[in-house]
């Protein structure tokens, strides 16, 4: 599982040594209070490092040259608490790699009217310090983000808590490593992509492995190490009698097994996070991965079906940000539409491969046959997904840039059986309505393959997309078509006249 606790922001404040040494203490003591309040803040994932205040433009470059290199700091929350004078923060700003955000805080909530004085005021003066510091980095065209608010408020610490964990899926992605069993789904295009750009852009490498190679490692599985995982799976599941032990097709559900071993050992092994297949290219192996593609989702990989290596490293970056969060994210797809007038809904679903992390109740161990593949019947779970606010995000490649598109969504209860229709499935209604949401949806070129989140928000993804310095929009209960796609025209335009 992922875990954040290891991962540290480095708070850094800037003053200059203008004002004394005592008021130097107190922009100290100040500092490293709110660096202390949000270090035990339980909302704030990651540890908040105090540094040592910076005063000169070499102590700003040696603080921020450091950052860039230590081996945990996934960002810097920068304050100023006096007045630091912008042009001190130029060197070390260009040097910046690490993700930014600027906090405009002070750390009195309240002006003292009866005594506040002109040493109060030298002391206490963010409201123009920190618009100094904003200026610089507007300047620079530094992509940035901007928490405004007393430091101890509500919606301040969720505002760090946001972007700390989509700083953190960013640096999880810096070095990464996606497995691409088989190529990418023929003649498919939103699926496919500009794999070097994206390493060049993103910082993961995906590249292509042998379906050979893999089920070279599946064979190899001890016959003890499958006994084991299938009492887990008695346990864990509910199972028709012919699947528990003794029935007559328990060993398909062996043959699965001995594939989540396989492709749990070649990823460990070869340090992915995440993987993609495609049912076009299962060279040696008995049946699709089902099952297996559930629970490794489950326990942190991303994942994504038909060669679609951008949605699984989504849904590894979600997986990151959501960690330790109530709910699940997975990668989904847009299947097919219940277009009654009065009613109007989504089914997602996908052949085999939804996360059980999402699932209502205890799922069901089935084996069916698929259809396509021309393998042997493939074993998965089967669930409906829990009502609730969700979203459905696609990374896409349009061409000469990446786009994110997120859409919000409420997930309703599955009134029907579906009792031919063996597989994880949830219905839901896409934000503002039907025909507003699939309009725009198809207007930005989003993919039918998704990551399905029901414990983030838009926010998370527009975070991580300005960490990225990727193209973003969302559609949600605000959204107007004819704005919606004025929004995309002006996006074209800018994203031109940036790569000029």
């Amino acid at each position: 599982m992922i875990s954040l606790k290891d991962f540290e922001v480095w708070f850094v404040t800037g003053s200059q040594d203008l004002y004394g040494e005592e008021t130097l203490k107190q922009v100290a003591v100040h500092a490293e209070k709110i660096a202390q309040f949000y270090n035990e803040n339980q909302e704030i994932p990651v540890k908040v490092i105090y540094k040592p205040i910076v005063l000169t433009p070499d102590q700003i470059y040696k603080t921020l040259s450091e950052a860039n290199v230590a081996a945990n700091c996934v960002g810097i929350i920068t304050w100023m608490h006096t007045f630091s004078p912008a042009k001190m923060w130029i060197r070390g700003l260009e040097v910046l790699k690490k993700p930014l955000l600027h906090l405009h805080t002070q750390f009195n909530r309240d002006i003292p009217w009866d005594s506040i004085d002109m040493d109060f005021m030298n002391l206490n003066q963010s409201a123009h310090g920190d618009r100094e510091f904003g200026f610089m980095v507007s300047r620079m065209r530094k992509n940035r983000k901007v928490v405004t608010g007393f430091w101890q408020e509500a919606t301040v610490i969720k505002d760090i808590a946001i972007w700390a964990r989509a700083a953190s899926a960013w640096y999880d992605w810096q070095g990464a490593k996606f497995a691409r069993f088989g190529d990418n789904m023929r003649f498919v295009a939103v699926t496919d992509g500009d794999k070097v750009e994206a390493e060049r852009k993103f910082g993961y490498a995906v590249n292509t492995y042998a379906v050979g190679d893999l089920v070279a490692v599946i064979n190899a599985i001890e016959e003890k190490d499958v006994d084991a995982l299938m009492a887990e799976y008695d346990a864990s599941y509910t199972l028709a009698s012919d699947l528990q032990e003794g029935g007559s097709r328990r060993s398909s559900v062996r043959d699965a097994a001995r594939i989540e071993l396989g492709l749990t050992k070649f990823l460990k092994d070869g340090g992915f996070k995440g993987y993609s297949n495609t049912f076009e290219d299962l060279h040696g192996m008995v049946q699709l991965p089902g099952i297996a593609s559930q629970r490794l989702m489950e326990q942190g990989y991303g994942y994504a079906g038909e060669g679609d290596w951008k949605t699984a490293a989504l849904v590894r970056a979600a997986k990151v940000m959501g960690a330790g969060l109530d709910g699940g994210n997975a990668f989904m797809e847009d299947y097919t539409y219940h277009f009654d007038p009065e009613n109007s809904m989504v089914l997602g679903s996908h052949m085999l491969e939804v996360d059980s992390s999402l699932a209502k109740e205890k799922p069901s161990l089935e084996v069916h046959p698929l259809g396509i593949g021309g393998k042997a019947d493939p074993a998965r779970l089967v669930f409906n997904v829990r009502k609730g606010a969700a979203l459905n995000a696609s990374l896409v490649d349009i061409g000469n840039r990446f786009r994110l598109v997120v859409n919000e969504v409420e997930a309703v209860e599955t009134e029907n059986q579906l009792p031919k229709l063996p597989v994880a499935r949830v219905l839901w209604k896409p934000l503002p309505d039907m025909r507003t949401a699939c309009t725009a949806w198809i207007y930005a070129g989003g993919a039918h393959h998704t990551v399905f989140s029901q414990n983030l928000t838009p926010q998370y993804f527009k975070d991580f997309a300005d960490i990225a310095g990727i193209e973003y929009v969302v559609i949600d209960a605000e959204t107007k078509l004819a704005q919606f796609e004025n929004e995309l025209r002006w996006n074209d335009v800018y994203y031109s006249v940036l790569q000029k």
